[in-house]
C-alpha cells in the first residue's frame, strides 16, 4: 500500500489541522441544526400569534413551499433543539408531532430535512467520516479492500480513540498542535468508536506493532454523503403492517455476502448496519419516523432503545449514534398507544408537541396556493384554465372556518378574525387568548383548539371536486362560488363523526356569507372602474369620523390631515351625511351609540396605524359592507339599484354599464369573461345575502 503524505486531503492530520483552523467543524446535529436557524440574528424576529409573543425564523421560511404558519411548533422544535446542544436533557429525547391528519406534521419535517441537507451541503458545514484502506495486508477480509464506517462516525472521534487510554489520545491531540481549550471543547462531544470500526482499529494497531504513523496510512478521511433517496444524512423510516416490518428495518442485519469474505465469525462487521435505515442517518443526520405508534410493539421498544441510549445494539455490540429523531403520530394513533399502560416509557422518552391545524385564514390563503399547484392550470382539451381572484379567499376562509370550536364568548367569525391578528369588533384577542387557555386545558387533544376541521387534503378534495365538474372545464375558469358546493361533497362523503358534518355544513354557510361581502367590494371597485374604489371610501368614512371633531375644522368642512403612507398633508371635505348614512347601515340609532362607534374607530386607527401605516380597514368586514351599500344606493339611485341594472339590461344604458363593469373585472381586477358574468349574476340574485 502507497505510503499517505500528512498533508493528502484525506488524511487525518489534514483534517484536523482543517477543524483547527475553523475551515471544519466537529459539532454533534444538535449543534449543526442549533447554527443553522439561529447563527443569524436579522433572520429571527417577534410575532404575536393568538395574545402570544412567540419568535419566527426566516430560515425555516425559506425556499418556494415553505412552512407556513406553525409558529408555537416552530418554537418548540427550536428550543428543543438548542437545549439539546447545551447537554439538556433534550439529548436523549424524540421530538414528536401529534396531531389530525393532513395538518402539515410530514410537510414540517420533511423541509426541516430538505433545509440541513442544504445547510450541510455547504462547504464550511459539510460532515466527514473515514474509511479503512488496505485491508488485504491485514488478511481475513477476503475481497474486501476498503470499509467505510457504517455510522458515518466523525473522523474527529477516531482521533479521540487512538489509544485505549483517552488522556493518551488527547496527549497525542496536542502534539499535533490543538490547545486544552480545543481537546475540552471536542472532549463534550466525545463517544467510543462503534463495535466494527474499534474491531479493525485495533487490528490496525496489531498490524502495525502500535505504530501510529503506520496505523494512519490505513485511515483515508471522506466526506458523508448527502442523498435523500438512499436516506443517508436524513431518512425516513414509514411504519409498516405487523408481518413485513422488522427491527432490521432499523437496525440492520448479519450480512451472508460478508460472512463469505470475513475469516473470523467475532468480528462485528459480519453486521450490515446499513441495510438498517439509523445507521445510514448516524453521522449528525435526522431520522424521521413517520406514524411512530403504528408501528407494531417490538418496533416501538427498538425505537425506546435507540431513543435513551442513543447507540444501535445488535447481539451485544454497540454503534454510538448522533442522530436527532423526530417523530410523527395522528390523534387516534397516540391515543390507543397511551390506553396500553405498559408503553408509557417510550411517551416518557418524547418531546410531546400537539399540532394543530391552521387557524390564520390570511395564512392559510398561501396554503391554499400550494394546493392550487404552481404549474399553470389547463382545462381537458388543454385550453388555459383561469383561477377566479376570490378563490383562495373563499376556499380558506371556509376551511378556516370548520376549525373554530364553539364557544360562548366568541362566533367562528370573530375567532377567525382576532385568530389573523385583525379587528373583531369590540371583542378583544385577550379574549381569544382566554377561550384557547381554557381548550387547551383539555385532556381530550382533539378539543383543543385548531384540533378539528377540514384539512390540507381535505382542502386538496375539494379542488380535484372543483376541477371535475363540467362548468369548470366549459367555462375554462375555477369560479369562486362553485367551491361552494365542493367544499359540501367533501364534508359529507369524508367527514364520518355527524355531529362535525352538522357544524361544518353551518360553517360553510358562514363563509358563504362573508365570500358574497368580498362580491360585493369586487362589484362595487368594477362599477366604480377603481381597483381599489372601496377601499378608498373606507378610509374617507374613517378620516371623516377623525376630523368631523378637530378644533381646526372651519364652516367650510374641510379638514386637513396627514396621511401616514405617504406622509403628505391632504384635504378632505367632511360629509356628515355620508357618515349617518354607513352608520345607520351598521345598526347603530342614537348618538351615544354612534359615538362609542366612532371612538373605538379612533382607537382602532391610532393602535394599528403606528403598527402598520398601510392599514385599511378593509378586515373590518362590516364597515366595508356598510360603505359599500351607501355607495352603491346613492350612486345608482336614479336606476333604482345597482341589481336592477345589472339584471334588467333590455335598456341600452344598463347593457353599457355591464359591458363597462365585465371590462373593468377584466382588465383591472383580474377576472376572466366566465368569473366575471358569474359573479355579476351572483350579486344580483338574494343567496347567502344574510
Amino acid at each position: 500500500m502507497a505510503k499517505q503524505n500528512p498533508s493528502h486531503p484525506k488524511s487525518l492530520a489534514f483534517h484536523l489541522e482543517q477543524v483547527m483552523s475553523g475551515q471544519r467543524r466537529f459539532e454533534n446535529v444538535f449543534q449543526s441544526l442549533t447554527r443553522m436557524v439561529l447563527s443569524d440574528p436579522g433572520q429571527i424576529q417577534k410575532v404575536f400569534v393568538n395574545g402570544k409573543t412567540l419568535y419566527d425564523y426566516g430560515v425555516i421560511r425559506a425556499g418556494k413551499r415553505h412552512v407556513v404558519g406553525m409558529f408555537e411548533e416552530v418554537n418548540s422544535f427550536v428550543s428543543f433543539v438548542k437545549d439539546a446542544a447545551e447537554g439538556g436533557s433534550s439529548r436523549e429525547m424524540a421530538f414528536v408531532l401529534i396531531g389530525e391528519p393532513g395538518n402539515g406534521k410530514t410537510f414540517f419535517v420533511d423541509h426541516i430535512s430538505n433545509l440541513y441537507r442544504e445547510f450541510c451541503s455547504r462547504d464550511e458545514n459539510r460532515r466527514y467520516t473515514f474509511r479503512f484502506r488496505g485491508l488485504e495486508e491485514l488478511g481475513g477480509y477476503g475481497k474486501i479492500t476498503t470499509i467505510e464506517s457504517q455510522t458515518y462516525e466523525d473522523p474527529m472521534v477516531l482521533a479521540m480513540n487512538l489509544f485505549e487510554s483517552a488522556g493518551q489520545s488527547a496527549e497525542q491531540l496536542g502534539r499535533w498542535g490543538a490547545t486544552d481549550a480545543q481537546i475540552s471543547e471536542w472532549q463534550r462531544n466525545y463517544r467510543p468508536l462503534g463495535a466494527c470500526t474499534d474491531f479493525i482499529w485495533n487490528q490496525v494497531a496489531e498490524h502495525c506493532d502500535g505504530d501510529l504513523e503506520r496505523m494512519l496510512e490505513h485511515i483515508e478521511v471522506i466526506p458523508v454523503p448527502i442523498s435523500e433517496s438512499r436516506g443517508t444524512l436524513t431518512g425516513k423510516y414509514a411504519a409498516k403492517d405487523k408481518i413485513t416490518s422488522s427491527a432490521v428495518d432499523l437496525l440492520g442485519d448479519e450480512s451472508i455476502t460478508r460472512l463469505l469474505h470475513i475469516t473470523d465469525t467475532d468480528n462485528p462487521y459480519r453486521f450490515d448496519l446499513r441495510r438498517g435505515a439509523l445507521a445510514r442517518v448516524a453521522g449528525g443526520g435526522i431520522h424521521f419516523a413517520d406514524e411512530i405508534f403504528k408501528n407494531k410493539r417490538d418496533l416501538v421498544q427498538v425505537y425506546l432503545g435507540v431513543i435513551q441510549n442513543r447507540t444501535i445494539d445488535v447481539e451485544g455490540f454497540k454503534w454510538p449514534l448522533d442522530t436527532l429523531i423526530i417523530a410523527t403520530s395522528n390523534n387516534a394513533e397516540f391515543g390507543r398507544f397511551l390506553e396500553e399502560k405498559e408503553q408509557a416509557p417510550i411517551v416518557d422518552r418524547c418531546r410531546l408537541s400537539y399540532m394543530s391545524h391552521n387557524t390564520d385564514y390570511k395564512l392559510q390563503q398561501d396554503l391554499t396556493k400550494y394546493a392550487l399547484g404552481s404549474w399553470e392550470k389547463t382545462t381537458l382539451t388543454n385550453e388555459k384554465l383561469h383561477i377566479d381572484p376570490n378563490l383562495t379567499y373563499a376556499l380558506s376562509v371556509a376551511v378556516v372556518l370548520t376549525r373554530m370550536p364553539l364557544t360562548e364568548k366568541l362566533t367562528s367569525v370573530e375567532m377567525m378574525k382576532l385568530s389573523a391578528g385583525e379587528v373583531a369588533g369590540e371583542k378583544s384577542i385577550k379574549t381569544l387568548s382566554e377561550v384557547i387557555n381554557d381548550l387547551n386545558n383539555d385532556p381530550d387533544i382533539t378539543k383543543r383548539f385548531g384540533q378539528k376541521g377540514l384539512g390540507h387534503r381535505n382542502l386538496g378534495r375539494a379542488i380535484q371536486i372543483l376541477l371535475e365538474r363540467s362548468e369548470t372545464q366549459e367555462g375554462k375558469c375555477m369560479y369562486a362560488g362553485d367551491i361552494f358546493h365542493a367544499l359540501e361533497s367533501v364534508i359529507i362523503d369524508y367527514v364520518q363523526d355527524p355531529n362535525d358534518r352538522t357544524k361544518y355544513l353551518n360553517d360553510l354557510k358562514t363563509a358563504k356569507g362573508l365570500y358574497r361581502k368580498n362580491v360585493m367590494s369586487s362589484i362595487f371597485n368594477a362599477y366604480m372602474d377603481e381597483p381599489d374604489a372601496i377601499e378608498k371610501d373606507v378610509l374617507n368614512y374613517v378620516n371623516m369620523v377623525i376630523g368631523v371633531d378637530a378644533k381646526n375644522l372651519g364652516s367650510d368642512k374641510i379638514w386637513t390631515y396627514k396621511d401616514p403612507q405617504t406622509g403628505k398633508l391632504v384635504p378632505l371635505k367632511i360629509d356628515e351625511t355620508f357618515i349617518n348614512s354607513v352608520e345607520e347601515r351598521l345598526g347603530l340609532k342614537n348618538i351615544e351609540q354612534k359615538q362609542s362607534f366612532r371612538t373605538t374607530i379612533s382607537k382602532i386607527y391610532g393602535q394599528k396605524m403606528m403598527q402598520d401605516p398601510g392599514y385599511n380597514f378593509m378586515d373590518n368586514n362590516e364597515l366595508v359592507k356598510a360603505v359599500t351599500d351607501v355607495r352603491l344606493k346613492s350612486d345608482v339611485a336614479g336606476a333604482g339599484s345597482l341589481v336592477g341594472a345589472l339584471s334588467n339590461r333590455t335598456n341600452e344604458e344598463n347593457q353599457k354599464l355591464y359591458n363597462r363593469m365585465i371590462d373593468t373585472m377584466v382588465n383591472k381586477l383580474d377576472y376572466c369573461s366566465t368569473c366575471a358574468q358569474k359573479t355579476i349574476e351572483y350579486f344580483c340574485t338574494h343567496d347567502d345575502a344574510n
